[in-house]
């Protein structure tokens, strides 16, 4: 087993499998459709199939896999319909959020979102997918935990947590990598001026720019 996947390893073994099957999805590694293999997986966390299957039952339960009996464990796969709903949901409860953040906006806020932002950059630069999820994944919940409504905040990130295997799909091309970045920076612009509507706005059109895009990809894959 590889040093960072032991440094990763949590007490029980159920932790460990549930933290890297989602890593693995949310990352791309696994990507919507693929069949999860069990006898592989056990062989390559060197776990048995009890804690591998519960693991499984708690993904399937937030929605991240599915189970076909007679055929097993797939990573779900989202229609085009679910998806439009899921960023339509996202654009309602974000934009209250961000709302809330730019009003209260936290001493230290926008310094801390400049530096993820130079984990995105970096990443996007070297075409490194699951590290530009994670700090674009950061970017967002830094300005998002700004509103002060943990509620709120958990709400978003069930949301988040159905389409991260759909996010790392986008940052796959690298004009995609390279039109995030430039909104990024659009959205810290507006930050720094304490523009409200100017930072709605500039995540309205990120969140857009990422449908359409996914929306391409899921009509080529319905054909």
């Amino acid at each position: 087993m590889s040093s960072a996947v032991q440094k990763r390893r949590p007490q029980t073994a159920q932790q460990f499998v549930l933290e890297e099957l989602r890593r693995a999805i949310t990352t791309g590694e696994l990507r919507p459709g693929d069949q999860i293999r069990q006898d592989a997986l056990a062989a390559r966390f060197e776990v048995s199939r009890v804690p591998l299957r519960e693991a499984l039952k708690a993904l399937e339960a937030e929605g991240l896999v599915v189970h076909h009996i007679h055929r097993g464990y797939f990573v779900a796969e989202l229609s085009l319909d679910d998806l439009e709903e899921i960023y339509r949901i996202r654009e309602l409860l974000e934009t209250e959020a961000v709302r809330l953040a730019v009003g209260r906006m936290p001493e230290g806020t926008v310094g801390a979102l400049e530096r993820i932002q130079r984990e995105v950059e970096r990443a996007a630069d070297a075409g490194d997918v699951p590290a530009m999820a994670a700090a674009n994944r950061l970017f967002h919940f830094t300005l998002i935990e700004a509103s002060g409504m943990p509620r709120l905040v958990r709400l978003i990130a069930t949301l988040w947590d159905s389409t991260d295997a759909y996010r790392s799909l986008y940052y796959t091309d690298a004009p995609h990598r390279k039109l995030a970045v430039r909104e990024h920076r659009a959205v810290l612009s507006a930050l720094r001026h304490g523009d409200e509507a100017a930072t709605v706005r500039r995540l309205d059109e990120h969140r857009a720019h990422a449908v359409a895009a996914l929306r391409a990809v899921l009509g080529r894959d319905a054909d």
